[in-house]
């Protein structure tokens, strides 16, 4: 039951309030004004989209700190929430800056990895469930890799917040696989490269 209401905590305060960072900002924002009306668009874009991420994995490690029977391994899934709370915080402060605003469909990609997280660790046990963060947080690492890419060359700001998410992701994406994450068939990768086109296609929009 406490970790039902944990769960339920941690759905509210990622959907409801206002995400507090343990970290400070990577950056002291101060240029959006510097910024032409085009690249505020594509900025404040790309940052709902990397939020929409962080709003996914909250209820990613969420679902699986909630179905582990592993004492220590929930510790791990606690501990890497807590940095992607600071992503949360940070992407949606930085699309405030922008005068944009988060995805309203963050109900739907919240449930959705819920879901997800949870038929991973129900199914798969608790291997399958580290292999699915494996996978997942490689398959970020890429994705915003690519939006360093495509962010305007004078937004630093959003840069810099981009450029430590992904260094964290890759942190989390090898303490799950040395943690004993098991590789995903190839089937399944494919499937999760699809959904996150869509997602993403989706969330730069809406």
């Amino acid at each position: 039951m406490d970790r039902l209401i944990t769960a339920a905590d941690s759905a509210l305060r990622t959907l409801f309030a206002t995400p507090r960072a343990a970290r400070p900002c990577p950056t002291v924002p101060a240029e959006a004004g510097a910024l032409t009306p085009a690249e505020r668009r594509e900025s404040g874009a790309l940052m709902r989209v990397n939020h929409v991420g962080e709003v996914c994995a909250q209820a990613l490690y969420a679902s699986q700190a909630l179905v582990t029977r592993d004492a220590a391994l929930r510790q791990h899934f606690e501990a890497a929430a807590r940095d992607e709370t600071d992503h949360l915080a940070w992407t949606e402060a930085r699309l405030a800056e922008l005068g944009d605003r988060p995805s309203r469909l963050n109900p739907l990609w919240y449930s959705g990895a819920f879901a997800i997280g949870l038929a991973a660790g129900r199914l798969g046990g608790d291997r399958l469930s580290l292999g699915f963060v494996v996978e997942t947080e490689r398959q970020v690492e890429a994705h915003l890799a690519s939006h360093m890419e495509r962010l305007p060359e004078g937004d630093h700001a959003s840069r810099a917040i981009v450029a430590q998410m992904k260094d964290d992701e890759a942190r989390h994406a090898d303490q799950a696989l040395q943690a004993g994450g098991a590789p995903l068939p190839a089937p399944v990768r494919g499937l999760m490269r699809a959904a996150a086109r869509v997602m993403t296609a989706t969330a730069h929009y809406v």
